[in-house]
């Protein structure tokens, strides 16, 4: 049988934790102090950037600051500010305004969405696309509980119109990567973050299309607590994925220099 705590174990047990994290506050603000940048920093970030953003930091991170330890948490935007509130993460990486008590946010970066196209498809020999060439019969999604999702549905509420024709397989995924399988088999298209075909992230380049301007676009947010303590680190944290996203970004994108 599980064991669980009585009331006033419980209240102990929580009250331990505020104790422990109170601790670490203090050898935080000495660092903070002394200036000196080390420890641990662990950060939250969706799963629509977590594969395509973490590469292009860890080692510039790791040269500048050797002496901090980077923990990534791939978790839903709602999970990542809630870890966050809860003092759980130090920061996170997430593309909606986040809305919670005690939870502030910073731009990052501004990135355009692609389409992602199979050969048979009917948008296939364009060079560039619409949201007005966008159809819910044929654009693989990904599932409820990502904040990619509904940037996708939005998208596709201003382009065809109609309800969608039922189709022989339905399927959503919490991986874009799932979803660029699944397209470059034949089936169908997707959307994109741009970082996603950037190097080696697309499968099959000849299947991206940029839209028409004004592109749809995510804006990548830090998020962080009201009552940040390791302000410095988190800083130089955000100073570092501004410098190692901007080379991958198209020319003329929106990359903010971030002071949380």
């Amino acid at each position: 049988h599980p064991i669980r705590p009585t009331d006033v174990g419980a209240s102990v047990v929580n009250q331990a934790r505020h104790v422990l994290a109170e601790a670490e506050r203090l050898e935080d603000l000495v660092s903070e102090a002394t200036g000196e940048l080390a420890g641990e920093l662990r950060v939250g970030i969706l799963s629509t950037i977590a594969p395509y953003m973490i590469p292009l930091v860890i080692a510039p991170f790791g040269l500048r600051y050797p002496n901090v330890e980077l923990v990534f948490e791939e978790l839903v935007a709602e999970a990542i500010v809630d870890g966050v509130r809860r003092d759980h993460l130090d920061a996170g990486l997430v593309a909606t305004p986040p809305h919670a008590r005690g939870v502030e946010e910073t731009p990052l970066f501004v990135e355009p969405l692609v389409g992602y196209v199979a050969p048979s498809h009917r948008l296939y020999e364009r060079d560039a696309i619409s949201v007005a060439d966008l159809s819910p019969d044929d654009v693989w999604l990904m599932r409820e509980g990502h904040c990619f999702r509904q940037q996708a549905l939005a998208l596709l509420e201003q382009g065809a119109a109609g309800r969608p024709t039922p189709r022989a397989v339905q399927f959503e995924s919490g991986n874009l990567e799932t979803l660029q399988r699944i397209v470059d088999r034949g089936y169908g298209m997707t959307l994109l973050p741009w970082l996603a075909v950037q190097g080696q992230g697309s499968h099959a380049p000849a299947s991206v299309r940029p839209f028409h301007p004004p592109a749809p676009h995510r804006t990548v947010r830090l998020v962080y607590p009201a009552t940040l303590v390791r302000r410095q680190l988190v800083r130089a944290f955000a100073a570092e994925v501004a410098m190692a996203v901007a080379a991958d970004l198209p020319p003329g994108s929106v990359v903010y220099e971030s002071e949380p």
